[in-house]
């Protein structure tokens, strides 16, 4: 197993017209040549990945944000219950960006915001627990394990999604879409194979799908498709 990581900016702000804590910037790097896959473990906070042609590194930007006014504080928090690491196991990468279970206050916890960027094709297999997340261009199979925040997905081969809440959006896959979804708006466009569908609530919009729609349950909420040219099979 190996890793490279490089912290490259340091930035502290206790004072800001949006934002009243702590916030440091940290940024890792790995060789992505001979990489199959890439594992994000990823706790509260925002992620972006983007796909990149030609690259041949995984690139990440962790921003960790802390809460607390005192840097001192933020600073030790960080050093004891963050958990970031970006390494290689064979031809697997694996991203942990998280801080460790901890008590904390109401509306106070400390986030890390991912930016990614990845080569064409290499697989992304997400565990995300909370937070916004967009996916885009990144050519290859996608799976998402989500528990809640908005989902934005452009430019895949496939993807498979098991969401606890929040809305979708899927535009633009050349094979499959998987969604199982708890709550939250679902909105599928441009889809090259099949498109199955499990939903809690939340309407449903459907449009430009090669082959198959088939809806394992539509919860509440409408459904809405149009330009499926394969067989609709809704049986919920």
């Amino acid at each position: 197993m190996r890793s490279f990581i490089v912290i490259a900016m340091f930035a502290a702000s206790l004072s800001h017209a949006a934002w009243n804590g702590y916030t440091e910037d940290r940024e890792l790097e790995l060789d992505a040549d001979g990489l199959s896959s890439f594992d994000i473990n990823a706790g509260a906070g925002s992620l972006v990945v983007t796909g990149v042609e030609g690259l041949h590194k995984i690139l990440v930007t962790a921003t960790i944000n802390v809460p607390d006014e005192d840097a001192d504080d933020a600073r030790e928090l960080i050093e004891k219950k963050l958990k970031l690491s970006l390494d290689q196991s064979r031809d697997e990468a694996r991203l942990e960006a998280f801080f460790e279970s901890h008590s904390w206050g109401w509306n106070d916890s400390p986030s890390v915001d991912l930016d990614i960027r990845v080569p064409h094709g290499l697989a992304l297999r997400v565990d995300d627990g909370s937070g916004s997340m967009k996916i885009i261009d990144v050519n290859s199979d996608v799976r998402i394990d989500d528990g809640s925040g908005s989902i934005d997905v452009a430019g895949v081969t496939s993807i498979t999604i098991d969401d606890g809440s929040g809305s979708i959006k899927v535009i633009g896959v050349q094979g499959d879409v998987e969604i199982e979804d708890g709550s939250g708006s679902i909105t599928v466009e441009r889809v090259g194979g099949s498109v199955t569908i499990d939903d809690g609530s939340g309407g449903i919009e459907i449009d430009d799908v090669e082959h198959d729609l088939i809806i394992i349950d539509d919860g509440s909420g409408g459904l809405n498709a149009s330009n499926v040219r394969g067989a609709i099979d809704n049986d919920s």
